[in-house]
């Protein structure tokens, strides 16, 4: 029994030790096992946590149509779980809509049964995310049994952006499709030329303008629009821009269809792509900047004309332009207008010359005119200078940002204004103190202006004068002054005739009252017309006197004509017996005379010559103012007639001691007229001059005949001469002294009757004289 309980407890030892040892190894093998499969749960969460993190998430698809798939995948289709089945993907909703599933379902069945991969965009229901789907038979491995692994990527980021550049694509389609439209129906030539730098590239316009048939022959042949200039061809020129980038503008001539135009050429460098360019038509730019020169030109000449002076200022506001008044206004040289000085330069200038106002703060007031290149309006101000000039200046600011100022110089025309304004309060004042009385009227026939004078000779008050009346409403108040009222249209005539007619009227009034009044219209430049008026009473009262009078001396006068005549024939009877018995006596009728009784009887016929010679001259100069003097109408020869007036008288020159020295010849011809009375007249003046030439004296008688036909006779002297008033005596027939002053009646007619006999004679006598040279008798007879 204890043996057995020995073996048993050995065995039992030994089953417990066997057990004690499997079931430590069962402890290390449960052990190790946990640590694999903590392992494997640590890979299986990276695993599941790398597909959580993945941009594409799977989905398994069985062949039963279950489906297995991450949560995130869920939440990309709008569930918050995944479905147990490929057909619950549509959720009504959320998920796919029946189209999209059918699709996406016919596609996994072809890749569980033929192995095809497929490719296709399904959008959610439910949101605006854009997933793409690429499926494929799934590996035995992952899922035997012919199931299908479908991954699943989000796209809608990408698909924004394939959005946005289809939509860029399609606009700069668009745009391109402009662009080239715009570039093919522009009119200006226009060109692209590649790396190469040949056309490859031209417009419609291109190809008009080098006369070519199509684009393709002018790429083809290489047609050149622009033409070499020093020595650069075009495609130099753009070789140029290319490298360095830049885009070249230039201007030049060019054949454009045939004729010669001005363009303006640009190339312009599109990177490594090439050179574009075109050509731009200036010809009629330059012609209008051509004319705009010559508009210039012929505006600063034109104000070189003005006596303004005219300073312009351009938008950097320098003096570009002064015409000549400015520059003598402000004693400017021309070589320093064309420095185109600035304009603070120009006023202190203008100051260091005295030609500014005087001013206090002179950089203030400097930066004021300053302000006038900004202003919008022309300002307008006075320059009173120091020399006393005044001066109108106008500051015009110009479109373009500069200025033209004007210089006006008024100082004259202040002058004239005061003096004018002194004119018109000396008129105002002579006006109203004149003794005549002064209306003027206007064309209207207004009263305009009048003087007190009107007022008082009219009885009108000034306040019915202020109101300017008509000459129609005046008339009316002064008729009833007139003697004869209707005489008031005398009035009428003389005022219209002046404002209207612009003619010169007179008349004359009676009034009532007894006074005489004399009326005159005179038309003024400014189209009005004055009326005079003036008191003539007293000179009708003293004319009536003098007509009296007048009549008196008309008869008096005829009466002495009268006796002149009947005592100048009374005169010649017993003249004429005392002649005959003095020739007797001298004959020796009554004995032989002694010589003393000879020189009596040679004195009493000498006096008897001249008595008579006087009584002929007074009968004739009273017969020539009565009208009445016979004269012969004979052809009289003017030299041989002064030869012989001048025979005659050669014993009293030759006692005087006097030359005279007789010129012309038969070439001066003959005159109709009195050859009697004509021998008397020159008889005369040689008589006087003999009687006015001293001693040792000359005396010249010259005839010629002039231009027109007139027949001149001088007789001059060189004795003592005569003032102009003596002169004007001795034609009054009054005798003059021998010192040329003291005048008295001289007992002969003298120059008188010289002048009478020239004109009956129808000729006319001048006398010239002066004091200490002698005196020119001139005779001129037609």
């Amino acid at each position: 029994m204890p043996l057995l309980n020995q073996t048993a407890l050995v065995l039992i030892g030994l089953l417990l030790a066997a057990w004690t040892v499997g079931a430590g190894w069962l402890v290390l093998d449960a052990r190790r096992r946990a640590r694999r499969g903590e392992a494997l749960q640590r890979q299986a969460r990276r695993l599941a946590r790398m597909v959580d993190e993945s941009p594409a998430l799977p989905l398994l698809v069985r062949a039963d149509g279950r489906i297995e798939g991450p949560a995130r995948l869920a939440l990309w289709l709008g569930f918050e779980a995944m479905p147990g089945y490929l057909s619950e993907l549509d959720a009504g909703d959320h998920g796919l809509d029946e189209v999209e599933l059918a699709r996406l379902g016919d596609a996994v069945r072809r890749a569980q049964k033929t192995g095809t991969p497929f490719r296709m965009a399904l959008t959610p229901r439910g949101g605006s995310r854009s997933l793409c789907a690429q499926g494929h038979l799934a590996d035995p491995q992952v899922s035997p049994g012919g199931a299908a692994l479908v991954w699943f990527f989000d796209v809608s980021e990408s698909e924004e952006e394939l959005v946005a550049l289809r939509a860029e694509t399609r606009k700069a389609k668009s745009d391109f499709a402009g662009l080239s439209g715009l570039i093919e129906a522009a009119p200006l030539p226009m060109w692209f030329r590649g790396p190469d730098l040949r056309l490859r590239l031209v417009n419609s316009a291109y190809v008009a303008a080098v006369g070519a048939e199509s684009a393709d022959q002018v790429i083809a042949q290489g047609i050149e629009l622009i033409e070499p200039v020093e020595g650069l061809s075009a495609a130099q020129v753009a070789r140029q821009a290319h490298s360095r980038k830049v885009s070249i503008e230039r201007s030049l001539l060019a054949t454009i269809k045939g004729q010669r135009r001005a363009v303006r050429v640009t190339d312009l460098p599109l990177g490594d792509e090439g050179v574009a360019g075109y050509v731009v038509d200036i010809e009629e730019m330059e012609e209008l900047i051509r004319q705009f020169r010559r508009f210039r030109e012929a505006q600063r000449e034109m104000l070189d004309t003005l006596s303004a002076g005219i300073a312009q200022f351009d938008e950097k506001r320098n003096l570009v332009f002064a015409n000549q008044p400015f520059l003598r206004i402000f004693s400017v040289p021309q070589a320093w207008v064309v420095d185109t000085p600035p304009f603070d330069r120009v006023l202190d200038r203008m100051r260091d010359a005295g030609r500014l106002p005087e001013v206090r703060d002179f950089p203030e007031w400097r930066r004021e005119r300053q302000g006038w290149f900004l202003a919008r309006e022309p300002i307008e101000e006075p320059w009173h200078l120091s020399d006393g000039t005044h001066l109108r200046v106008v500051g015009q600011p110009m479109p373009d940002g500069g200025l033209l100022m004007i210089f006006e110089d008024r100082t004259e025309q202040l002058q004239l204004s005061a003096t004018r304004d002194t004119l018109l309060r000396t008129r105002t004042a002579t006006f109203d103190n004149l003794f005549e009385s002064l209306a003027v009227f206007a064309p209207d026939g207004r009263l305009q202006l009048w003087n007190r004078r009107f007022a008082a000779d009219w009885g009108l008050d000034e306040e019915f004068l202020a109101t300017h009346p008509r000459a129609d409403v005046l008339l009316s108040r002064i008729a009833d002054q007139l003697k004869r009222p209707a005489q008031v249209g005398t009035v009428a005539q003389v005022i219209q005739g002046a404002t209207l007619e612009r003619k010169q009227r007179s008349g004359r009034l009676a009034l009532a009252d007894g006074r005489h009044l004399a009326l005159a219209g005179v038309p003024l430049p400014d189209g009005n017309g004055l009326l005079t008026v003036l008191d003539i009473t007293d000179s009708q009262k003293a004319e009536a006197a003098l007509r009296e009078r007048n009549a008196a001396l008309v008869e008096a006068d005829a009466v002495k004509t009268r006796f002149i005549a009947n005592m100048s024939y009374e005169f010649r009877t017993p003249l004429t017996s005392i002649g005959g018995f003095a020739e007797l006596l001298q004959s020796g009728i009554a004995g032989d005379l002694t010589e003393q009784q000879n020189e009596y009887v040679e004195a009493i016929l000498t006096s008897v010559e001249r008595l008579g010679e006087q009584i002929e001259n007074v009968l004739d100069l009273s017969q020539s103012e009565a009208g009445t003097l016979p004269l012969a109408q004979e052809p009289v020869e003017i030299f041989p007639l002064l030869t012989d007036v001048v025979t005659e008288r050669t014993e009293r020159l030759a006692g005087a001691g006097i030359t005279l020295d007789l010129r012309g010849d038969r070439s001066a011809g003959m005159v109709t007229g009195d050859a009697r009375r004509l021998r008397r007249a020159f008889g005369q003046l040689i008589d006087n001059a003999i009687a006015a030439t001293p001693e040792g004296g000359r005396i010249l008688v010259e005839a010629s005949r002039k231009k027109g036909g007139a027949l001149q006779v001088v007789v001059s002297d060189n004795g003592r001469g005569m003032e102009p008033a003596v002169l004007a005596r001795a034609l009054d027939g009054l005798k003059v002294s021998a010192d040329g002053k003291a005048v008295e009646r001289r007992q002969g007619l003298g120059l008188p009757l010289v002048r009478q006999l020239v004109e009956a004679h129808g000729g006319n006598l001048e006398l010239m004289s002066e004091p200490g040279l002698g005196t020119s008798a001139i005779v001129m007879l037609p």
